[in-house]
């Protein structure tokens, strides 16, 4: 779904989409989702961060760590 939306540019922002592209939404979408996507990486970074730091959560994981290295043959 997309929505007309009416922006203000630079003169010179302006200038620099001509350049890039030929359709201005396209070029103006693809930067905007490339930013999206960014932030969104580095939310997941930064959470992957504060596990690697949670004491908590890493007890919790030796002792799953050890459950599945128990021997247990899940075949049967």
């Amino acid at each position: 779904m997309s929505a007309k939306v009416s922006i203000t540019l630079d003169e010179e922002v302006l200038e620099f989409v001509d350049r890039s592209s030929p359709n201005r939404s396209q070029f103006i979408n693809q930067i905007l989702s490339q930013a999206k996507k960014s932030q969104l990486l580095q939310a997941l970074d930064n959470a992957y961060t504060e596990l690697a730091h949670d004491a908590e959560y890493q007890a919790e994981t030796k002792l799953w760590d050890v459950t599945v290295g128990d021997g247990i043959d899940a075949a049967g």
